[in-house]
């Protein structure tokens, strides 16, 4: 029924023309949000980039990996979740990151260096972890060149991008916030279009394990993320940053090649995985913000005010430091109303 109701010739190109210009406002909007001078900055004490490559081509493909094998899903399904899993991150955890107070510098060169490195990485990634499933048609015929195309394709708007926040930052900040309202937009009508005009049956048709596996994936990368930034011994904000750049995943590109890589007949319901995925994965960064203002908000704040309250202890004792230096003698009275200064010893 999936592969039927994609094979609409007519409809199937309205979606590949849907999914490859959302992915290039993505990619735009991600250039746009990267300053050379930052990107520099990272190159010299290259942290965000360390941890960009831990978390999206280590802990998340292994979680992908294995949440297929436990749950024992077909050759179609573990090829959409390894799929997901291999992706860099996206753009919903930078702007996640700005609702926990994180380290947005930190986000944004997590987000774009995942991105770069995937062009190499993915690929490797998907051909390495799809080996269990190796003599499966789907596999043998996974279409690696073609992941790697329309990953080298992204890179064309994001130079773009930081082009035009080089030469135009004020363009760039709104072309920012163009991308992540086109962000939502996308996923919205994708959803609508493939849940409601493909067929109400098109739901049904998804194993109840891939509705398991789109929840509790998100939670691994989050919960992974944040260990792996308290093993780097990170401040807590920056923990929230990297636990939220784990586990958001890219999901317009892993749409975008499973629509433009694999025929309709082939992926079939599958389609939605991307989808589902980055419905739980909102959702669950939601409640984390949630909980964030409702409980970390308020220390957060105190351990501001706390650096504030140091910072004018010290500025009163520097300024008493100073009246003490400065005084060179004491007056005193005597009897016959006479005045006498009595020197006193500098501290120098």
């Amino acid at each position: 029924g999936g592969g039927e109701t994609f094979g609409d010739r007519s409809l199937s190109q309205g979606l590949s023309v849907l999914v490859g210009l959302g992915l290039c406002a993505t990619m735009l909007g991600l250039g746009c949000a990267v300053e050379l001078g930052q990107l520099g900055q990272q190159l010299r004490r290259p942290v965000g980039l360390l941890l960009a490559l831990l978390g999206q081509f280590v802990a998340m493909p292994l979680v992908a990996f294995l949440l297929a094998l436990i749950f024992a899903l077909d050759e179609v399904a573990a090829v959409a979740v390894l799929l997901c899993g291999c992706c860099p991150g996206g753009n919903l955890s930078n702007l996640m990151s700005v609702l926990v107070d994180g380290d947005m510098n930190l986000s944004i060169i997590m987000t774009a260096s995942s991105t770069l490195l995937a062009l190499f990485l993915m690929p490797l990634c998907l051909w390495i972890y799809s080996r269990h499933w190796i003599n499966t048609a789907v596999v043998q015929l996974l279409p690696l060149g073609a992941v790697s195309l329309t990953l080298g394709s992204t890179l064309l708007p994001i130079g773009l991008g930081v082009l035009i926040r080089y030469r135009h930052p004020r363009a760039a900040d709104l072309l920012v916030k163009i991308s992540l309202w086109s962000l939502l937009v996308t996923l919205v009508v994708l959803f609508i279009l493939t849940g409601t005009m493909l067929g109400p049956d098109l739901l049904a048709q998804i194993p109840a394990s891939v509705y398991a596996i789109a929840v509790l994936m998100p939670l691994a990368g989050y919960a992974l993320g944040y260990g792996l930034a308290t093993v780097f011994k990170m401040p807590p904000h920056c923990r929230r940053t990297v636990s939220l750049e784990t586990g958001c995943q890219n999901v317009q590109l892993c749409t975008a090649i499973l629509k433009l890589t694999f025929s309709p007949e082939i992926i079939g319901s599958m389609y939605m995985f991307p989808l589902l995925y980055a419905l739980f994965q909102s959702a669950e960064a939601g409640l984390f913000v949630l909980a964030y203002k409702m409980y970390g908000r308020d220390s957060y704040k105190q351990d501001t005010l706390g650096e504030e309250e140091d910072t004018d202890i010290s500025y009163k004792k520097l300024k008493e430091e100073e009246v003490a230096d400065t005084s060179y003698g004491t007056v005193t009275t005597e009897k016959h109303n006479s005045i006498q200064m009595e020197p006193t010893q500098t501290a120098l």
